[in-house]
């Protein structure tokens, strides 16, 4: 059987313990994840294994209902309920390239790895992180995340095809333009995924970006932040191309980049 499960959750383990529902302990092994977007597969040898029912992370409404279930301070089996909160929410400071289902689900320490379900029981989410408090005295309430289900099924079927997952190369080093940076250097925008730095001969600089330019479109959709674009690079894949509206200290451009493929 195959489990998927955050990489974070295994972090370098190469064997792992697993407690079933049914009360055996099996020992897995970690088959390989991707740790930006918080993703692991664990491969176990076990008969009658129950299989989740997966729903369609791409077709989410706030509002509808969602359901924890996890390990919550050693708490096996927790079921916590909420709506779906935001469906594509992409949160600064965390160091992944993937947008989030927020949920007001109650989530907390140990219910990272495990599934966010519909009111049908089908699997849209797995349950990665809650917000802390800025103060540093506990989680915010209301405040969780989940890597959608489908971006979590197409990291799995290609570490289980390729053992490795493929990642799109465009050669840049990226800021976020916030509205509290834009008023200190007084930029023309707000927000967007601005450009700090360009390698020689990489993708980015052979379509023509720019250091200082600042991405508020990639392929039609905006661009509000670093985590919008890496979305747009994930979708487009090596040797995909992504049209990209800039704004620069001399003007508005618009480049194609054809995307190279990141070093493992």
């Amino acid at each position: 059987g195959v489990i998927l499960t955050n990489a974070h959750v295994v972090g370098n383990a190469r064997t792992v313990q697993i407690a079933l529902a049914d009360g055996r302990r099996v020992p897995g092994q970690v088959v390989g994840g991707d740790p930006l977007v918080d993703i692991a597969i664990v491969r176990i040898q076990a008969d009658n294994l129950p299989v989740a029912p997966t729903g369609d992370s791409d077709r989410l409404s706030v509002g509808q209902s969602a359901i924890a279930i996890g390990n919550p301070l050693g708490l096996d089996r927790t079921v916590t309920t909420g709506v779906v909160s935001a469906v594509s929410r992409t949160v600064q400071g965390l160091p992944l390239e993937t947008a989030l289902i927020q949920t007001d689900a109650a989530i907390n320490p140990g219910n990272s790895g495990g599934p966010l379900l519909d009111s049908q029981g089908r699997v849209i989410g797995i349950n990665t992180v809650v917000l802390r408090d800025p103060s540093g005295q506990g989680a915010a309430p209301g405040l969780g995340f989940a890597v959608p289900i489908n971006l979590a099924n197409d990291v799995a079927q290609q570490i289980l095809a390729t053992g490795r997952v493929r990642r799109a190369y465009m050669g840049v080093q990226l800021a976020e333009i916030t509205p509290q940076l834009a008023a200190q250097f007084d930029l023309p925008v707000r927000q967007g995924a601005g450009i700090i730095a360009v390698e020689p001969g990489s993708p980015a600089a052979r379509a023509g970006v720019r250091e200082q330019d600042i991405i508020t479109r990639a392929n039609n959709a905006a661009v509000a932040g670093t985590g919008d674009l890496r979305r747009v690079l994930r979708a487009a894949g090596p040797g995909g191309v992504v049209t990209l509206d800039v704004i620069r200290p001399t003007g508005r451009a618009t480049l194609r980049v054809t995307l190279g493929e990141a070093a493992q």
